[in-house]
């Protein structure tokens, strides 16, 4: 290929265009499309998530510990109106409005790089800190229920496909490096560690809780002492800056298209208010759906499962069919292929089955459900 500083979606184009399918390569643009169509979702569903993990963060922080301080000292007082007092978690989630809208000003990713540094320092100290806390009194494996129904497992494959799923990042994050043949080490370095990271703190976290685990961790903390408080405000912290890096590529996708037809002294304005109601979307979306768990669930089952799995090996074989692929790699393109297609269809059945038919859940409960995602292309950014 002689093209170089492609983005995902040209990428997708450019194999279609020198696939070996008539069809293909006359409707090449449709693949730019349809790629950027789920980069969109897929990027603006994580920037939902993260407004909803910093209001529960937050929330938790200044009303779990700050206002039980300050608050007079009656126990019945307490026990009957602490329903009363709480605060609405779409109020904070309104709260951070500004100051996200205002983040996302910031239009080069090398202007973030410093606080991406910052970011990834403040979830690694805070990931110490979870650790230190949830070795203790681990259960014993053995009392903990061997399997769950099957409706789990499509569920769990998209969420764990949206929090692994980076991709719609990892090739700008290439393109604008110094060094661009130092990126595929960074890449693995980055995987590695957050896969190494992803599957000990599942693992300790739910031997440690058992079925009280949450959706995200912090929240399992105790509310009474300001180290396991302090570790949400950090956490809190690397999300809120991480949320400008997920934002980066549906702004660079939608606004270029949106200040096309602008004249030149209007292009800056008009960025700027495509920029802020991009960001009130995403706040929209995580105040107007409380079962937000499910819709990271169903964006993972369908966006990111198309992005991840689908697509990448279909892409090496219309590139590459001219080069006597081995049978070795088109059974291996097949079957990646095949898994993110029985995923999409399983996963989107039973997400859409839970979003309309929840099973015994509680609506002021349901926002109790979110992960944490601490995205591979998170670490990888702090490596550049």
């Amino acid at each position: 290929m002689k093209k170089s500083s492609l983005g995902y979606s040209d990428t997708v184009s450019y194999a279609m265009e020198v696939g070996p399918l008539t069809a293909l390569q006359k409707r090449a643009s449709w693949g730019r499309y349809i790629v950027d169509f789920f980069l969109v979702i897929t990027q603006l569903g994580f920037c939902s998530v993260y407004v909803v993990f910093l209001a529960e963060n937050v929330k938790q922080v200044h009303e779990g510990f700050l206002e039980n301080k300050t608050a007079p000292i009656n126990v019945s007082a307490a026990s009957s109106s602490s329903e009363k007092r709480s605060t609405d978690l779409r109020i904070y989630m309104l709260c951070f409005l500004p100051f996200l809208i205002l983040l996302v000003f910031i239009r080069d990713l090398k202007s973030l790089s410093f606080l991406s540094l910052l970011a990834n320092l403040s979830m690694a100290v805070s990931l110490v800190i979870i650790y230190q806390y949830i070795v203790r009194d681990i259960v014993d494996p053995r009392k903990l229920p061997p399997m769950v129904g099957w409706k789990k497992y499509p569920l769990f494959f998209g969420t764990a496909i949206f929090a692994f799923e980076g991709i719609g990042v990892v090739l700008p994050l290439e393109n604008r490096m110094k060094d661009t043949t130092r990126f595929p080490q960074a890449l693995n370095i980055g995987m590695g560690i957050v896969m190494t990271l992803y599957i000990s703190l599942a693992t300790l976290g739910y031997l440690r809780f058992g079925d009280e685990i949450k959706g995200s961790i912090t929240l399992n903390l105790p509310q009474d002492r300001w180290l396991y408080q302090s570790v949400k405000i950090l956490y809190s912290f690397g999300i809120f800056v991480t949320y400008s890096i997920q934002y980066y590529v549906p702004a660079e996708i939608l606004i270029p298209a949106a200040t096309s037809k602008v004249e030149q002294k209007w292009k800056l304005l008009c960025e700027l208010v495509a920029r802020a109601l991009l960001v009130c979307s995403t706040c929209a979306v995580a105040v107007l759906i409380p079962r937000l768990d499910l819709v990271i669930s169903f964006v993972g089952a369908v966006s990111s499962s198309t992005l991840a799995l689908i697509l990448p090996p279909l892409v090496e074989i219309l590139t590459f069919y001219k080069e006597n692929l081995s049978l070795w790699t088109i059974f291996k393109d097949v079957f990646i292929a095949v898994i993110g297609v029985v995923g999409f269809l399983t996963g989107t059945y039973v997400t859409v089955e839970e979003i309309i038919y929840p099973a015994s859940t509680v609506l002021a409960n349901a926002t109790e459900s979110i992960p944490v995602d601490l995205n591979a292309t998170n670490l990888v950014a702090g490596l550049k």
